[in-house]
């Protein structure tokens, strides 16, 4: 499995002194939930500290962790994406400090910096991909360990 890349290290220091720019820095409590699957995504975070679970329903009452985030890493692609809603749930594992981005305004400044733009969707998606690789691992190993048989 490869290594995961965190957002602001694959900007070039110029593009990453524009898009920090715009950062708010925010912070959530313990067990507090970020977004919920299938809400409105227009922004996305990079965390400075502490720990992000990203979840998933398998049934109403139950829900997995598909993914843990920490420090760097980015929290929230769906902002990207059409229809721009949440595909996951976030929970803050333990207290969190983040940089904020609001969605409206880094696509505003890819737009106006396209080596900016490039570099970011680059990025994502090979975090995307990563994810992908990671989640489906871990569904895999939850569905086996759970007697749901195979995938």
């Amino acid at each position: 499995m490869t290594k995961a890349i965190k957002l602001l290290n694959a900007l070039p220091l110029p593009q990453r002194a524009r898009l920090m720019e715009l950062a708010q820095e925010v912070s959530f409590p313990e067990d507090d939930r970020i977004f919920e699957a299938g809400g409105r995504a227009d922004r996305f975070w990079v965390i400075r500290s502490g720990a992000v679970s990203l979840t998933q329903q398998v049934t109403s009452l139950q829900r997995v962790t598909v993914a843990s985030l920490g420090v760097g890493d980015l929290l929230g692609w769906s902002w990207l994406f059409p229809p721009y809603e949440w595909d996951f749930g976030a929970e803050a594992f333990s207290p969190v400090r983040a940089y904020e981005f609001e969605a409206a305004s880094v696509l505003d400044l890819c737009e106006r910096d396209p080596q900016l733009g490039i570099v970011l969707v680059r990025s994502v998606a090979e975090i995307l991909a990563h994810r992908l690789e990671s989640t489906r691992g871990r569904l895999m190993e939850h569905y086996a360990l759970h007697g749901r048989g195979s995938l």
